[in-house]
């Protein structure tokens, strides 16, 4: 019997569904709400509601976010609810929300953090002990004031025993999407992702970096060469190539790219297929063999040793320590 079936052998017929409480702060970011749409999207495509989703806060009334709208929030209180979500905010967190949470886990299954509400989380004491994670740029920070919390910066969400924890505000979404097929499987979830033209649905055990975003050209000449690479990393791609779809010579193309974003191009090639053969290893069953195919590194032993320098570790233990991560 599943998790959500026993919980309802305990509910009346009318409240036979999931209780969601999403705890705001002042001073919360709108991009922090992302993560309720992936509940609402999943009552959407339900023939019967499945969260019933209650805004909270300290003191319940109206809450004002960084950028001036204010959204009604009832008062945080001990009824019963399967998921409490926290979201982030650069405000310290209120005495009310902190004593809340303390006793929250004797009535609530599973509580979860957006970005920096993990800081939160931490103030209440729900992750000592516990391997967690946050925004990147706060992860060291949590590390000095809570050092009894195992935080791993580098992961899109971590889910230890009831707790779960996630990175950056749009890292929400990935939490709740994975939530969601927790309770109710994954075909639900991908469904919701597609809805949410969500291109690629990210495990909890994904980088929070992106290769792209750290290269950063500054021109769009650089940054069509990146995206044609990032789209057809089965090809060679050797300088010949990418200076062809830069319109340069190879010796122009070379210095031109170097300037711009600080690296060789086959430097950069390889952080470019190094990103995408980890995703799949996280996020697929593929071989080793196909991944290596798909991502343009010649062979198996390749890839392997492009893993061990930049990673430290073979892609077996990657996709080991993501399936951990994740929880499965």
């Amino acid at each position: 019997m599943s998790v959500l079936s026993i919980l309802r052998l305990f509910m009346s017929s009318e409240d036979a569904m999931l209780s969601l409480g999403f705890i705001l702060h002042s001073d919360f970011s709108p991009m922090g709400l992302a993560a309720l749409t992936a509940f609402e999207l999943a009552n959407a495509q339900s023939e019967e509601k499945l969260y019933d989703v209650s805004i909270l806060s300290a003191n319940g009334g109206p809450v004002k976010g960084s950028i001036g709208f204010s959204i009604d929030t009832e008062s945080v209180s001990d009824r019963y609810f399967d998921l409490l979500i926290v979201s982030g905010s650069m405000q310290p967190p209120g005495t009310e929300v902190v004593d809340f949470l303390k006793t929250a886990p004797r009535f609530s299954r599973r509580i979860a953090s957006i970005c920096t509400g993990a800081f939160v989380l931490a103030a209440a004491g729900l992750l000592d002990g516990r391997r967690a994670t946050t925004h990147w740029a706060y992860a060291q920070q949590m590390k000095e004031n809570y050092p009894k919390i195992k935080v791993e910066e580098d992961l899109i969400f971590i889910k230890d025993g009831p707790i779960w924890t996630s990175a950056g505000m749009t890292a929400g979404i990935d939490l709740a999407l994975a939530l969601i097929e927790e309770d109710f499987g994954a075909d639900l979830a991908r469904l919701i992702a597609k809805k949410l033209v969500i291109y690629h649905r990210r495990a909890g055990g994904q980088t929070q970096h992106s290769t792209l975003l750290e290269l950063e050209p500054k021109s769009d000449r650089i940054q069509k060469v990146l995206t044609y690479a990032r789209r057809n990393l089965e090809s060679r791609l050797d300088v010949e190539e990418l200076a062809g779809v830069a319109n340069l010579s190879p010796r122009q193309f070379s210095r031109a790219f170097r300037t711009e974003t600080g690296q060789s191009p086959a430097k950069a090639i390889e952080n470019l297929r190094l990103e995408v053969a980890r995703s799949l290893m996280e996020d697929t069953n593929h071989s080793i063999d196909e991944v290596a195919r798909q991502t343009g590194f010649s062979d198996r032993d390749r890839m392997r040793r492009a893993f061990l320098r930049a990673f430290g570790q073979p892609p077996q233990t990657i996709r080991r320590a993501t399936r951990t991560a994740a929880g499965i």
